[in-house]
This record gives structure tokens, sequence and C-alpha cells, in this order.
């Protein structure tokens, strides 16, 4: 197969303030390697099709936000 995993017809969302638009997402080894309509066979296909996908996002979810009430430290980051 060409690609580990390949997310197809989703609506991306890349971060960049552009607007979003269709695609699929071809992943090799971990990593995104292509963008857009992608006609190669992967290990595993999943249809996203009317969901929104956003390669690269990183969730910098925390739990910090009441910590800075009473952990003196966390002020000094």
């Amino acid at each position: 197969m060409e690609y580990d995993l390949l997310v197809r017809g989703g609506r991306v969302v890349d971060g960049s303030g552009l607007p979003s638009y269709n695609a699929d997402v071809a992943i090799k080894d971990g990593k995104i390697v292509k963008l857009g309509r992608i006609d190669g066979g992967a290990a595993k296909t999943l249809d996203v099709g009317g969901l929104i996908v956003a390669p690269g996002f990183i969730d910098h979810h925390t739990h910090m936000d009441w910590q800075f009430n009473w952990e003196c430290y966390s002020t000094r980051i």
C-alpha cells in the first residue's frame, strides 16, 4: 500500500486563516505526506465526509487555569 492511512472527503481546516476546503489526507509513517485529491491506496481508509479534519493541530488543552490561583510557582512560568 502507498499510504498507512487515508482520510477521505473531509473539510480541511489547517489553521492558516485561509478558508476551509474539501480534501483527502494521506499519512505514511506517522506523518502527513499529501493533501488534496488522492488516488493511491492505503492500509486503512476512513470516510469522513461531512466532518472537519484539522491536520497538524496540537491540542493545547490543560487544567492549569485554576492552579494559577493557588500554586505560587505557576506564575513564574
